[in-house]
């Protein structure tokens, strides 16, 4: 499977840490399939320690897939910027 990240802007910032995101991530990982499936995310915090944007790394298909489970899962979650193959380049395979 590919690698794809989601990235979710957070308008307005909420609080971190915060219940409302165990809850999205439950009906996240609820909502995988076998053609996409949730890794993990990462939350970028402004100065206050407020969630800006969700970034989420996912492993699938195609981006169609990802989006599909998505909205499946959680169909109340803004719209996103977009859903992005990406590739894992990692630090520890040049030392």
């Amino acid at each position: 499977m590919a690698k794809f990240i989601a990235i979710h802007p957070v308008d307005p910032p909420v609080p971190f840490p915060s219940e409302g995101f165990e809850a999205v991530a439950r009906k996240c990982k609820a909502g995988v399939d076998l053609d996409a499936y949730w890794v993990r995310s990462w939350l970028q915090l402004n100065d206050k320690g407020e969630v800006i944007k969700v970034y989420c790394e996912w492993d699938g298909k195609d981006a169609k897939s990802v989006r599909k489970s998505l909205d499946a899962s959680i169909p109340v979650l803004p719209p996103s910027e977009g859903i992005f193959r990406m590739v894992e380049i990692r630090g520890e395979d040049y030392r």
